[in-house]
């Protein structure tokens, strides 16, 4: 509990020193409408009457580890504007990441944040690829009480190489920052992306493309 603390402090004290709102799209699009009846959400979210306000609506609790029983072995619990509705308008959120051994959080990126990262125990190798043309592999190994940041929209990934579980977590300059899982995305689509078109792009053989889409 003493390192979730610590974790805590330290990116409130990370968050103070950037502008703590959303300055851009807070979901993948707005599609207009003429007709405000019918609207489902703004940029963000509607707000609630202050007068009706509640301590609830500022709390959530990421003290239970996350299920690490699936295909990549690691569980992240999302403390975004969905699990805390105060954040709305906030322009921050976070994340438990739980790792069993050898456990790995896939290629993946937050449209609409940077990430800050904070090793509570274990030990992860954890990067970043910067964008067109060098994509340059950004890497590092770190340990309990180490810190990395993954600018926003750059494909990372974490990766638990210890034999241990580890635990991290993470601060996102967004309320709802978004997640581009690269696998998932492009291999379990729906509907499908083209199989043939996927093949010549990654320059695999159409049936492995195909293998691939069957397992997403």
């Amino acid at each position: 509990m003493k390192s979730f603390i610590q974790a805590f402090i330290f990116l409130a004290l990370a968050s103070s020193f950037a502008t703590a709102f959303d300055p851009s799209p807070l979901q993948d699009f707005c599609v207009a409408i003429d007709e405000p009846k019918n609207a489902v959400f703004v940029n963000g979210k509607f707000c609630r009457d202050p007068k009706l306000v509640k301590a609830e609506d500022f709390y959530f609790s990421v003290k239970t580890p996350g299920n690490t029983n699936n295909p990549v072995n690691s569980n992240v619990t999302a403390v975004n504007v969905n699990q805390i509705p105060g954040l709305n308008t906030l322009g921050i959120s976070a994340a438990r990441i739980d790792f069993a051994p050898y456990g790995q959080n896939p290629p993946h990126t937050h449209p609409r944040a940077t990430e800050i990262l904070v090793v509570l125990e274990g030990t992860l190798l954890v990067g970043f690829v910067t964008s067109d043309p060098n994509h340059t592999l950004i890497s590092k190994v770190l340990n309990k009480g180490d810190v990395f940041v993954f600018p926003i929209g750059l494909i990372h990934f974490q990766f638990n190489i210890g034999k241990t579980n580890a635990v991290a977590f993470s601060g996102l300059s967004s309320q709802n920052p978004g997640l581009i899982t690269i696998a998932n995305a492009v291999f379990g689509s729906n509907p499908p992306i083209n199989p043939d078109f996927l093949a010549k792009a990654f320059q695999l053989d159409v049936n492995m493309v195909k293998d691939l889409q069957k397992k997403f």
